[in-house]
């Protein structure tokens, strides 16, 4: 038996929906050891994530995604448009990193980080197992007539759900405007907020949608996580696999066995605790999740028919077949090495990034003047965005001694996260000038240190 990735029947499934009722999926729920860390590690995103818009560094949330301002916070540390290169830096560091993290250890993302998961599986399916009962419970509920107590309970469950679907939206967003704008939103008559209140109330209804209805479609067919894994797993990576070798051929326990079978007793236990309904022993599917419930279940049963454990773990086709150890190949090696150039780069571009923005521009319309001193001037626009998290106060200067800056307009303080235009004259001796147009530097400087430093063209008859 060969250990394959299998789509197929998940695609023929997904095909004929239109003609075949969705079969519903009622996983069975196993607390094992791997369930136990996968509830710490969730609990732990989901404080971060609920953290996000609350914890404040700085005077600025720890995390702000305000695409309608233009205006990016990450732990304290506000990004601007000008700052879109360190953006796009980032974001390919983060996929690279994301097909590094997938070519190493599978889908773990989706069955131990993804929020999608975590809400599915610690909040939303732990509130149904309470109010309904377990897996054969909730089915029996779905499949009996309507009663008072059916009635009672999907009337619970599904208000709850909404709250917590509410819940959510709200937090969503407020990582996009922020949460002093949604508290006014929350707090303040809803004909001043009517884009804020149908906002919510459309965030409300979608996450409804995926947690009550959806659920594990997201993963296997809405997400293109899962078929990207296609494309980069190999026979090194380490996914969550049925150990063919060892459990086949399964067969139930039985006082005369005709002939020696494998370790799996062929429970099917695997498969009732599995959140996308698959069954693990066909082999890596898309569909898995890597969320591993179905080691915790296999490694019960073996415990208690005193057989080894990890029939079903962590393991590389590599492993299954040839029993070699887990090692790095060279494609992990080559994207680790583009994720290290990358992160690098990003990193440089961020010690380098400067405290204060500055753009100058020549005054359009305009060459140059000649003044009856002896000097040249030209007329400069410049616009300085403060990107520290205070009042910052700052002061032009020009490197050459024999130049010299005349105001038109001036400014000596920035406030936090905005911005200043200043219009002056640059003015230099024409007997300095041996070039019609020469480059001039300017320097930004607050307390006495250069915080940026920019340069423009100056241009001017020369003294020949």
């Amino acid at each position: 038996m060969a250990m394959a990735t299998v789509t197929g029947a998940k695609a023929k499934e997904v095909a004929g929906s239109s003609a075949d009722a969705r079969k519903w999926i009622y996983p069975k729920l196993i607390k094992g050891k791997l369930y136990r860390y996968r509830s710490i590690v969730s609990y732990f995103l989901l404080g971060l994530l609920f953290a996000g818009p609350v914890v404040k560094i700085n005077d600025e949330p720890l995390i702000l995604l305000n695409v309608l301002e233009r205006k990016f916070v990450f732990f304290g540390v506000v990004f601007l448009p000008q700052d879109f290169y360190l953006f796009a830096f980032a974001l390919l560091s983060l996929m690279v990193f994301i097909v590094l993290f997938t070519v190493v250890l599978g889908r773990v993302w989706c069955g131990w980080a993804c929020p999608q998961t975590i809400f599915m599986e610690m909040v939303f399916r732990k509130i149904e197992y309470w109010i309904e009962g377990d897996a054969q419970q909730q089915r029996k509920l779905n499949a009996a007539p309507l009663s008072p107590e059916k009635v009672f309970k999907k009337t619970l469950k599904h208000t709850i759900f909404v709250a917590i679907s509410f819940l959510i939206a709200n937090v969503f967003l407020s990582y996009i405007i922020g949460l002093e704008a949604l508290l006014k939103i929350v707090f303040e008559p809803v004909v001043e907020h009517i884009s804020g209140f149908i906002s919510i109330t459309v965030f409300t209804a979608l996450f409804y949608l995926v947690f009550a209805r959806l659920r594990e479609i997201v993963c296997t067919t809405i997400c293109p996580y899962g078929r990207l894994q296609e494309v980069l797993l190999d026979r090194s990576t380490l996914v969550v696999a049925y150990d063919y070798e060892r459990g086949e051929p399964r067969g139930h326990i039985t006082k005369f066995e005709i002939a020696p079978l494998g370790d799996c007793v062929d429970c099917g236990l695997c498969v009732q605790v599995c959140p996308t309904g698959i069954d693990i022993r066909q082999g890596t599917q898309m569909e898995c999740i890597n969320c591993t419930a179905c080691i915790d279940a296999c490694d019960m049963v073996m415990e208690k028919t005193n057989r080894p454990t990890r029939l079903i773990g962590f393991k590389s086709e590599e492993q299954i077949v040839a029993k070699i150890p887990f090692k790095l190949n060279k494609r992990v090696y080559a994207y680790a090495a583009i994720l290290l150039i990358l992160f690098g780069t990003l990193v440089t571009l961020l010690v380098r990034r400067s405290d204060i923005e500055a753009r100058v521009l020549r005054a359009a319309g305009t060459l140059y003047q000649l003044r009856d001193d002896g000097t040249v001037s030209n007329l400069y626009n410049i616009e300085l965005v403060n990107k520290t998290p205070g009042t910052m106060s700052f002061e032009i200067k020009l490197p050459e001694k024999d130049a010299k800056i005349q105001y038109i307009n001036r400014a000596t303080d920035i406030a936090k996260g905005e911005s200043v235009k200043l219009t002056f004259f640059i003015i230099r001796p024409r007997a300095s000038i041996k070039k019609y147009k020469s480059d001039i530097g300017l320097n930004i400087t607050s307390e006495g240190k250069i915080i940026s430093k920019t340069e423009t063209t100056f241009i001017a008859p020369p003294n020949l």
